[in-house]
């Protein structure tokens, strides 16, 4: 149970952000168009948290998916509803500064 939360919220094993993008991952970034606008990592699609299952048909579900956010919350809830909707290779990249620094 404990590993498992950890996983969610993106503190389980380490991943290779770097390999991921090299095989044609899409960066999802979950916060607000506002939030977005005064700050991204390059090439990132910005999808709203509360939008995203109305965009589902945007992503590529043959290719990794990282999300992000400001902390890693809102993109662990997108991880999770990209898991429910049958997205497999999906990482909880957590906050989009962070992440930007390891790819």
């Amino acid at each position: 149970m404990i590993q498992t939360l950890k996983n969610l919220l993106g503190f389980g094993p380490k991943v290779d952000y770097k390999d991921l993008m090299a095989n044609g991952a899409q960066i999802i970034d979950v916060r607000t168009k506002g939030e977005f606008q005064s700050g991204h990592i390059k090439g990132s699609v910005n999808i709203p948290l509360d939008s995203l299952k109305n965009n589902l048909s945007k992503l590529k579900k043959d290719k990794p998916v990282i999300t992000c956010c400001a902390s890693g919350m809102r993109s662990a809830s997108a991880k999770g509803l990209l898991k429910a909707n049958g997205f497999v290779d999906v990482y909880n990249g957590g906050a989009w500064v962070s992440l930007n620094s390891k790819i």
